[in-house]
């Protein structure tokens, strides 16, 4: 599949005359094409406003009929941020906002292991809203692990205590990829249900869908398990390319199928989640992975949803995985917002990027680094706000609830 720059071409604006250096920045239609965006979150001019509900319009028409989006969830801030137009205050999530910061979650998870409790539809979804109900995020993001899809494929895998997931074997040559069985469509069954759950209870908070990508999941399925630095899988996309992009391309074909099952069941927006490319030179993220990535975005693309790519440690890749599909890229802590949104050419909704550490410190300290992102975000044509990489377990639940209230506060 094209990369979203290749199908843009020389991002002329469709709807005007202008070219692209005179034209206001411009953001992914969903349809291959490109058009202005707001000159910052919740405040954009009227033509831009104008062209961006068009926008949005005509991708909700994609969108299946009975689906959230149709109701109140399209109103959202966190969808109307994604999609570049005025909200009342800016959107918050977390990542890992449902995991062991709560008691709650602890409690639930007593004497189960995590793939069982990702695979037990009722129990993810009792997790997946745990933390609407605790902290009033404006989103809440599926309860589920980058390794689900892999174990739903009928692949040996588990997650061990202490050390993350653990192939039985690790995927290594031509012939292990070609022996890597395929997904069957009835396999994301639980799934299915497990979504369909969640958005009932849910009312008009958006569910975001969550996957792995084909790099992070490839590099799980080359290593057996964690790398510190993922050197096999980097040998591998050079010294057997063959192999390395049936690999990928595998897969992008499984997380791209666990994708479009989360919304095709209720889900209004997703995440592809890119955990170890920051290993990756920009020159091998687009020559070994940026196609991949953009065939796992693009099983949802005729969904109309939008499509949220972030990844750790990717300062460097951000522009590049906007191009693979995505209407909204996200940063990590590394990097401040408004270098990444310079990066992205100011055109490219933003997610993040408060600190994790910060969350143990003082809470002026933390309202004052966080005042800083939402500073910064004003740079690009949409903010949401999040964390830089996942919730730490030794969080105090109240420290979030308080950031929320504090961020909604700071942003009507």
């Amino acid at each position: 599949m094209a990369s979203q720059i290749e199908r843009d071409g020389d991002h002329r604006d469709p709807l005007s005359s202008e070219t692209p250096a005179a034209a206001a920045p411009t953001v992914a239609d969903g349809t291959g094409g490109s058009r202005r965006a707001a000159p910052g979150p919740g405040t954009p001019g009227p033509d831009a406003a104008g062209v961006h509900e068009a926008v949005w319009a005509r991708r909700l028409s994609r969108v299946p009929q009975g689906h959230p989006l149709h109701g109140t969830v399209r109103d959202s801030a966190l969808i109307r941020t994604l999609c570049a137009l005025p909200v009342p205050h800016t959107p918050v999530w977390f990542m890992r906002q449902a995991g062991r910061s709560l008691p709650e979650y602890r409690e639930a998870r007593r004497g189960t292991g995590m793939l069982e409790a990702c695979l037990d539809p009722a129990l993810a979804a009792e997790i997946t809203l745990q933390p609407v109900r605790r902290h009033g995020v404006d989103a809440a993001i599926f309860f589920s692990d980058i390794v689900v899809p892999m174990k739903l494929a009928s692949v040996d895998v588990d997650i061990v205590a202490g050390r993350g997931p653990v192939l039985a074997h690790p995927v290594r040559t031509a012939a292990d990829v070609a022996a890597l069985p395929e997904l069957p469509d009835a396999a994301l069954d639980p799934i299915r249900e497990a979504v369909s759950r969640t958005v009932e209870e849910l009312g008009d908070t958006p569910l975001i869908g969550f996957a792995g990508a084909p790099f992070t999941i490839a590099a799980y399925a080359v290593e057996g398990g964690p790398s510190r630095d993922h050197l096999r899988p980097r040998t591998m996309m050079h010294a057997d390319p063959s192999a390395w992009n049936a690999l990928a391309q595998w897969a992008a074909r499984t997380s791209g199928a666990f994708l479009r099952a989360q919304v095709e069941a209720g889900a209004s927006a997703v995440q592809l989640f890119d955990s170890w490319a920051g290993s990756l030179s920009l020159a091998d993220y687009e020559q070994h992975v940026r196609a991949h990535s953009a065939q796992a975005l693009a099983a949802v693309e005729d969904l109309g949803v939008p499509r949220i790519h972030f990844g750790t440690g990717t300062g460097e890749l951000l522009g590049a995985m906007r191009d693979a599909g995505a209407d909204a890229v996200g940063v990590d802590y590394r990097i401040p917002l408004d270098e990444a949104s310079r990066r992205l050419g100011e055109r490219t909704v933003v997610q993040g990027n408060i600190d994790p550490a910060l969350l143990g410190a003082p809470r002026e300290v933390l309202h004052e680094h966080t005042r800083d992102v939402l500073r910064r975000g004003r740079t690009a044509p949409g903010h949401v706000v999040n964390l830089g990489h996942g919730v730490p377990p030794e969080t105090d639940p109240d420290v979030l609830s308080e950031l929320v209230t504090f961020i909604h506060k700071e942003t009507r």
